[in-house]
């Protein structure tokens, strides 16, 4: 006996056949979508990610009010681990990188790989003058990042730049400014 199309018990189990397709669809398309956002090296928000994140808090920004902080920090000397250590031992360092950075900001603060050694941090409801004082912070949490152990220790120094966000700045014109503060870090920490 084969069943039949008309029949209303095959039509709803069509029906809820269809539905869980569905639901398993709009949870691959999600997790894809979350996937897009994510370095897979480091597990912190990519370039992408992180200026959608800088955009949302623009808009809460002038819409609200409020005060938030992005943080710009580059590796010192990352190039010559790669050089003397090979890209594996690069990239181990960078993912403990993304690691000490995220453990080291608050759950509502975001972090990001923007390419190569660089990250950036999106850090809420701090002054400039807070925003400087943990750039200096988290210039020490890289620093206290390594891999491999004794002699054979791997670590790096890092030079950190902050700017207040300000709702009329866009998100490129934000971090092109925190980029000019860290070579203005950077500088500083070569003339010790």
């Amino acid at each position: 006996m084969t069943a039949n199309a008309d029949d209303p018990a095959v039509l709803r189990a069509e029906i809820a056949r269809l539905n869980a397709d569905l639901v398993a669809a709009e949870r691959r398309i999600a997790e894809l979508e979350a996937r897009a956002s994510i370095d897979p090296l480091t597990d912190v928000l990519n370039r992408r990610g992180f200026e959608r994140e800088l955009a949302r808090a623009l808009a809460y920004l002038a819409r609200y009010g409020g005060s938030a902080a992005l943080v710009y920090i580059d590796l010192d000397s990352f190039k010559a681990v790669n050089d003397r250590h090979g890209h594996a031992a690069g990239d181990d360092l960078l993912r403990e990188v993304g690691r000490a950075l995220a453990a080291n900001v608050r759950a509502a603060d975001a972090v990001g790989r923007l390419g190569g050694d660089e990250f950036a941090g999106l850090l809420w409801n701090l002054s400039e003058a807070q925003a400087h004082a943990k750039a200096r912070v988290l210039e020490g949490v890289v620093e206290a990042v390594g891999i491999g152990g004794g002699a054979h220790r791997i670590a790096v120094g890092a030079s950190a730049g902050a700017v207040a966000l300000a709702p009329a700045m866009t998100p490129a014109a934000l971090i092109e400014a925190a980029d000019k503060a860290m070579y203005a870090r950077k500088a500083e920490r070569r003339g010790r």
